[in-house]
């Protein structure tokens, strides 16, 4: 088999940025490393592309050995590349963003890898550069969000208006108006309200709504007029 003659060997790997929602605040799903250097130190889930894979193939390997889910929303960020990135060897790592419904994966998470959900504000200080990693996909997130209505990958079928607005006010880590909320959301003809509602948080009760599939993928860019000053998330 052909080879370029006089390269060095660089080996790249894809790291897993697993961010998820429990109805009252953002989390990011870790790891214990498991061998050195920096053994039992809190990591990304990660691995090295194997010869036959794609990046996107080799992420979504990555996650369905820590998650056992499939067809979960990934998206690719910039790749890390500095030289001394990884003190044993020269490697590239290429971080992938995913967006998962916390109550969907809680009886398939694997024990091998000592995963644990953390609060995106109390995240402890992780491997290399996956700090960096984390802050980046949080900015993407925040883009993303304020022109696709992609947070609906965080949410059970069936919501409330109330635990929309705290997911979309937990990302920006701001408050929105709960009227103006309701009333921009509803316009964009995305929602279709349920009969029965949800009377856990109040007397009252909230409706269920779900989520047109249809036009969610037909009107990607909906959400875009009820995000509050989103230029300001657009860098």
């Amino acid at each position: 088999m052909m080879k370029y003659s006089g390269q060095t060997r660089v080996l790249v790997a894809v790291d897993c940025i697993i961010f998820g929602f429990d109805g009252e605040n953002f989390k990011l799903l870790l790891i214990q490393r498991g061998f050195a250097p920096q053994r039992q130190k809190w990591s990304l889930m990660g691995g090295f592309i194997q010869p036959a894979e794609s990046l996107e193939t080799g992420a979504q390997r990555v996650l369905k050995q820590l998650t056992g889910l499939e067809g979960v929303y990934l998206e690719q960020i910039p790749g890390f590349s500095e030289p001394i990135r990884d003190p044993v060897e020269r490697t590239i790592a290429v971080p992938y963003f995913a967006l998962i419904d916390i109550h969907k994966y809680e009886a398939q998470l694997s024990s091998e890898y000592h995963a644990e959900w953390f609060l995106l504000s109390e995240m402890p200080d992780l491997i290399f550069d996956h700090n960096q990693m984390v802050e980046m996909a949080k900015m993407r997130l925040r883009y993303k969000a304020a022109l696709h209505p992609i947070l609906f990958e965080l949410l059970p079928e069936k919501f409330t208006l109330p635990k929309l607005q705290i997911l979309y006010e937990k990302l920006y880590e701001t408050t929105f108006d709960k009227r103006n909320f309701s009333r921009k959301v509803l316009s964009t003809g995305l929602l279709v309200r349920q009969e029965d509602k949800d009377k856990e948080s109040s007397r009252k009760g909230a409706f269920y709504y779900k989520l047109d599939k249809e036009k969610y993928y037909d009107n990607f860019e909906a959400f875009l007029k009820f995000i509050p000053n989103p230029e300001k998330f657009l860098v």
